[in-house]
């Protein structure tokens, strides 16, 4: 096969905080599928992948189970890799940001952009987001919240060292407009229009506050901040080297072809890293694309929501192939995907089971019984064989095009349409009705052949997805023609002796008992719920909590997801603000009794005054998230204690 040069391929780097759900381990499949792909295609393929280990949140939850952060890291950056692994993808590195050789790296980074100017210190003080470890002003917040992840935040002040963004941004737009750099295209407007136009902020990047990170050489009690430090993995994994020594593998695989993100942090890929490398002096990666999340209904999976799902949990009832199959097929180019477990039952029985399984399944017993396994060459061919060669065959350019723009579920749909095909085909041929007429013979030679070819073809296509179903389909019919050249043309079916005795691909499953059988599992299964950092008992002494009744509720004037009330406690009234009305009307939430917290301090939600916060509780109902707000018999000003 043509070598068609390198490919470099990365996904972001998973936080070593937690075990990762389904939604952070669709990312490494996907890019594994698109690794294989290319592979199958000719290229020269580096893929990267890895665990992000430095950090305020890593810190705390070592502190919180008494063990070092590294002793942590460890052991969450081999769980990921465990999950990773399971799902059999094909990475060649690994690497983690606590390796000597990328931490050597990120010290000189930062020391070569203080050198020349670019960063310089001074004081931050905003409001920082733990979990997304990131700083926002008092606009950026939602409803008081960090807009990523919709966490709470808090204040903090302390001195930083500051990357001077604005520098580079015209060079930076002017790439962005000369090339494809960010996919897809409402991403790239997303950037333009929230963050270019409004002018690029100096981004904060050491931290004093906490200990486990990178030191900064010459400012020990700084730390190299998240984003410099995650950031650098996809050049010091391949062995760049800031005094200019670089690896092989760096020389031969950068720029990168394609970084593979959650949309949450495509602001980080394509402008702070983009700036980065401007600065550095080295060239830009080709493309950025910020895909999509995978929900669970209609809600984002999250652990603290109770929502998540596990790859290991669907492999263990459904197999790795069929997980990947469900990810892959079920995520729109643009657009969120939902998984369930009801949902993925569905899919393989009507895809899976139905189409592709019982196709392979039959043709191959019908090769055993009317021809003893084994064809020949020897066609009578129709003009429907023709209509249903060409079909497969422009399926196979769909493929390729679909693949070209990283539309990964559509491509394979596309396969899926040619297994359709297929059925279709023995229905319009009747092969069962061809073999009761012996002069047909050599015509339902020609429809089996047919149909092993465009399984075969089928499943070379569905390699990249689904590598050991195709693995399986290729022994069932007994095949070498596997590689990409051979779909360049129908006929390339060896007719080799079939399997005696075909394997179903996959096992049609009942709805019902899967489900049940799925709930005793989780069921017995102890879910770690994260807790927040211990506190002691005189911090929460400071947590004054007062049992109110509501006067009023109104809709806040400047914000859909904000409800303003007037609530009374006795001794006084205030007016609170709460982010529930997608979970009230107003004119229900009064005469209510709420128990709210008395002694935060005021805070100005979009332009209005909120003096204290409502108790609420979060469960699942139905398989959706409700949100009830806390409430109490007890007489108005009773202290909660």
């Amino acid at each position: 096969m043509e070598n068609k040069g390198k490919y470099y391929i990365t996904t972001a780097i998973a936080y070593a905080s937690g075990k990762p759900h389904i939604g952070n381990t669709y990312e490494i499949i996907m890019a594994d599928a698109i690794a294989r792909y290319k592979r199958m295609l000719g290229y020269d393929v580096y893929f990267q992948t890895g665990t992000d280990e430095h950090g305020q949140k890593i810190e705390e939850k070592a502190k919180a189970e008494g063990i070092s952060p590294k002793e942590f890291v460890d052991r969450q950056a081999a769980e990921i890799k465990r999950i990773w692994d399971l799902m059999n993808t094909s990475y060649d590195r690994f690497i983690r940001t606590t390796d000597e050789d990328h931490e050597r790296q990120v010290k000189k980074i930062f020391k070569k952009l203080y050198d020349q100017g670019d960063i310089y210190k001074s004081e931050y003080e905003g409001w920082y987001c733990t979990p997304c470890e990131s700083f926002w002003t008092d606009s950026q917040l939602v409803d008081g919240k960090c807009p990523d992840c919709g966490r709470e935040v808090h204040k903090e002040k302390e001195e930083s060292y500051f990357f001077k963004l604005s520098k580079y941004q015209k060079a930076l737009e002017k790439y962005i407009e000369e090339n494809d750099f960010i996919e897809p295209e409402s991403r790239k407007n997303e950037m333009i229009n929230n963050f270019l136009k409004p002018g690029l902020q100096d981004l904060c990047v050491s931290r004093t506050s906490f200990k486990w990170g990178i030191p900064v050489d010459f400012d020990p009690k700084h730390v190299v901040y998240v984003w410099i430090d995650a950031l650098s993995n996809y050049i010091t994994g391949l062995g760049y080297d800031v005094d200019g020594d670089h690896g092989d593998l760096y020389k031969k695989y950068w720029p990168a072809d394609l970084h593979l993100i959650g949309k949450d942090i495509i602001r980080f890929h394509t402008l702070y890293w983009p700036i980065m490398l401007l600065a550095l002096d080295v060239p830009l990666p080709k493309q950025v694309f910020g895909h999509p999340w995978m929900l669970v209904g209609e809600d984002k999976i999250s652990k603290s929501r109770g929502n998540a799902i596990y790859a290991d949990d669907l492999v263990k009832f459904f197999g790795v192939d069929a997980v990947r199959y469900y990810v892959l097929h079920e995520m729109p180019f643009a657009q969120d995907g939902t998984i369930t477990w009801e949902l993925v039952i569905e899919r393989i029985n009507s895809d899976l089971a139905n189409v592709y399984g019982n196709l392979v399944n039959r043709t191959v017993a019908m090769t055993n019984k009317y021809f003893g396994g084994q064809l020949n060459k020897d066609f009578v061919s129709e003009a429907l064989d023709e209509e249903f060669k060409g079909f497969i065959l422009d399926s196979v350019k769909t493929v390729e095009a679909k693949m070209e723009q990283l539309r990964v579920g559509d491509s394979i749909e596309a396969i899926m349409e040619i297994f359709r095909r297929c059925n279709k085909y023995i229905d319009e041929t009747a092969p069962w009705v061809l073999a009761k007429d012996e002069e047909k013979k050599a015509r339902l030679n020609t429809v089996l052949y047919n149909l092993l070819e465009g399984i075969r073809i089928g499943a070379v296509l569905m390699e990249p997805f689904m590598p050991e179903t195709s693995r399986k389909v290729f022994e069932q019919i007994n095949t070498k023609q596997t590689s990409y050249d051979s779909l360049l043309s129908f006929g390339a079916y060896e007719c080799n002796k079939v399997t005696e005795k075909p394997e179903a691909l996959f096992g049609r499953l009942d709805p019902e008992k899967t489900m049940e059988e799925v709930h005793a599992y989780l069921g017995k299964r102890e879910e770690k719920v994260e807790h927040k950092e211990a506190i002691e008992f005189a911090d929460f002494e400071k947590v004054e909590m007062v049992v109110g009744q509501v006067l009023s509720c109104e809709k806040h004037p400047n914000a859909d997801k904000i409800l303003v009330f007037n609530v009374d406690f006795g001794y006084e009234k205030r007016q609170i603000l709460s982010g529930v009305a997608a979970y009230y009307k107003p004119e229900e939430l009064i005469g209510k009794k709420v128990i709210a917290v008395m002694n935060l301090k005021p805070r100005k939600i979009r332009g209005l005054d909120s003096n204290g916060m409502l108790l609420s509780a979060v469960k699942q109902k139905d398989g959706k998230e409700v949100l009830e707000l806390l409430s109490s018999d007890m007489e108005v000003g009773s202290i909660v204690c």
